[in-house]
């Protein structure tokens, strides 16, 4: 079972691109060129860490499987790369 920690994933996720509001809990937006797309997930503030369930249904959110999503969060994937990954998906934002 794999689990991380949640202070990792907000910070490798706002390398790649997604913009933090806090709310109810800290939702994460992704923008590309300054726009805002409709790719988001959001992380709990009692969260110290995120375990395999959840990381699975964030990686659904960001469109990615779970290994790809780690792989995002601790950078060998790049914006580009995750950019990339979302247009084999059908995804566009230029």
């Amino acid at each position: 079972m794999v689990t991380l920690k949640a202070r990792d994933v907000l910070k490798g996720l706002a390398k790649k691109g997604f913009s933090r509001s806090e709310g109810d809990h800290t939702h994460l937006v992704l923008y590309v060129n300054g726009r805002k797309t409709s790719i988001r997930t959001k992380v709990s503030h009692g969260s110290g860490e995120i375990d395999d369930h959840l990381i699975h249904l964030m990686s659904t959110q960001l469109w990615l499987d779970k290994e790809k999503f780690i792989n995002l969060i601790h950078c060998p994937l790049t914006f580009d790369g995750y950019l990339r990954e979302l247009e084999k998906q059908g995804k566009s934002f230029t």
